[in-house]
């Protein structure tokens, strides 16, 4: 097969990863900087694709491409691939994670360090011909507290870098175990605390809902004055105009950005007028050494998966023989799922993960189910990018336990998967089933039975049963223009708790979760997304 298989390498790639890729047999063709017209017409003939960040693989991209069976993205990022499209194709999408780790964390301090002491305005002073000693005063670093937000790996090996500056870390990261962290040396907080004591922030999360403007005007005013705030991590977590007004105060007195809303940035971007704003444009990863690492680790895992069917690094689909793979496919998406949506409705450190396979889902291979609900667990909480070869080893690393059971109730389905996490001191449940053995559906979620489809923007909420409760909620949503895409109820008893689930068509406008939460007999609203992963 390797004579036969076509690798097309459309952004630039180490020549030693197109080298692994031809000494397998294979012809790779490196062509970048293709327009998406041009890139349509390409794709047609290629059996794999490897990618960077300029690559946009659309859902357009992967209808086109009649013969592609696997994109590989040398790096960890995959905001530019549409991974449902390429899943229902039957497209295997990997990454190779930890690989720019080291190199993203060092970028981080790099701008802690240039914030502190002003060295680009330094710099760009001198080279204006100037000696301007007085105005660059800055501040040390030794005895100030940084606050980490999400601690991966990113996060973890910044820590590191951090008390070599003999700084005191303090980390908010609800999944991360406190036996961990003591281990490490740092404290975890809440996010409050990171706001109230931190000197310096930096943000370590993927972009999601909750994520999306987490720093913010509201969050800025809880800061100590004078924070110096840090995004490497992904655009969008922190504000740009709220922080275009706190920089220009001197509430925030420096910012670094590598990663911004919209790329590539505009001149007219209000930010780059600010003297206490510095950024550099999106090279976090961008190394030598980083970037020969994850082109050899694509490269050795796209001849994996062409020459023994192992998908290594695969972020939606496990490592199992393809002929395995059409029977566990539907299983595997609501293990994800149930998952994904567990680690967005519970709060706290995850201690414990069980789950049960009852029915006729109890005879296949487990195994990877179990990693699938690993890998939806994480992949909400974490920057680093979470596949089906590192997730049982971060949850490992976090001090989760996890246990597998099989046998039980599978109550009026033919199979069900159950999962009880335990976080906070608290248990949460949740089951799902397969509806005509393709469709996922999530059964239970606590003392609530529901049938609820796991896709897209959701809000649960739970609330006391008193008339008027959904009235309020939907009528608020229409006023807003956010229109409902399915709603469903459960209650516990008649007078007691109630769950109501409502599916939209987009995600909430800012401000309107707030609005919500505090209507009339409302207990706690989530806001849940499910529109990634399988």
């Amino acid at each position: 097969m390797g004579d036969q298989t076509k690798i097309l390498v459309s952004d630039s790639l180490s020549k030693h990863g197109v080298e692994i890729l031809q000494k397998a047999g294979f012809q790779v063709d490196v062509k970048t900087k293709l327009s998406k017209e041009e890139l349509l017409k390409e794709i047609k003939q290629y059996d794999g694709l490897i990618i960077r960040s300029a690559t946009k693989v659309t859902a357009d991209v992967v209808a086109a491409a009649d013969r592609l069976k696997v994109v590989g993205r040398a790096g960890s990022g995959l905001d530019n691939v549409e991974q449902a499209a390429a899943t229902k194709r039957g497209i295997v999408v990997m990454n190779t994670p930890g690989g720019n780790t080291v190199t993203t964390a060092e970028h981080t301090m790099s701008m802690i360090c240039s914030m502190a002491r002003r060295i680009p305005q330094a710099t760009g002073s001198m080279k204006g011909g100037k000696w301007e000693k007085e105005k660059f005063m800055g501040v040390e670093l030794y005895g100030k507290t940084l606050g980490i937000v999400g601690f991966g790996q990113i996060g973890g090996y910044l820590s590191k870098l951090a008390q070599g500056f003999s700084m005191t870390v303090i980390a908010y990261d609800p999944y991360l175990a406190p036996e961990k962290a003591q281990k490490m040396g740092i404290e975890v907080v809440a996010l409050t605390d990171i706001f109230r004591r931190a000197d310096i922030i930096s943000v370590h999360t993927p972009l999601t809902a909750e994520t999306k403007s987490l720093i913010n005007a509201a969050t800025i005013a809880q800061m100590k004055p004078g924070v110096m705030l840090v995004n490497c991590a992904r655009g969008g977590i922190i504000n740009e105009p709220d922080l275009v007004e706190a920089l220009k105060a001197k509430r925030v007195a420096a910012a670094a950005f590598d990663v911004f809303e919209e790329e590539p940035v505009k001149p007219d971007n209000a930010l780059l007028a600010l003297d206490n704003f510095i950024c550099t444009p999106h090279i976090g990863a961008s190394t030598a050494e980083a970037q020969e690492n994850v082109a050899i680790g694509i490269a050795e895992q796209i001849v994996d998966y062409f020459t023994k069917g192992v998908a290594r690094g695969a972020v939606n689909v496990p490592s199992v023989p393809p002929e395995l793979l059409p029977q566990l496919q539907p299983y595997l998406t609501l293990a994800e799922k149930i998952g994904s949506l567990q680690s967005q409705l519970c709060e706290g450190g995850i201690e414990r993960v069980t789950v049960e396979y009852n029915g006729e889902v109890a005879s296949l291979s487990v195994a990877p189910l179990t990693i699938a609900v690993l890998k939806g667990l994480l992949t909400p909480i974490l920057e680093d990018a979470v596949n089906y070869v590192n997730a049982p080893v971060i949850a490992k690393d976090r001090g989760i336990e996890v246990k597998e059971v099989k046998g039980g109730d599978t109550g009026d389905f033919s199979s069900m998967i159950r999962v009880r996490v335990e976080a906070g001191k608290k248990a949460h449940r949740m089951a799902g089933t397969l509806y005509s053995r393709k469709d996922p559906r999530i059964v239970e979620i606590d003392n609530f039975q529901v049938e609820m489809v796991p896709e897209g923007h959701m809000l649960l909420l739970q609330n006391v049963d008193r008339p008027g409760v959904i009235g309020t909620v939907t009528s608020t949503l229409g006023q807003h223009n956010v229109n409902i895409a399915r709603m469903q109820c459960s209650r516990e008893e008649r007078g007691g708790n109630a769950l109501l689930i409502i599916g939209l068509d987009a995600p909430l406008p800012s401000g309107m979760l707030q609005t919500i939460t505090h209507g009339p007999n409302i207990l706690s609203v989530k806001l849940v997304d499910l529109s990634t992963g399988l």
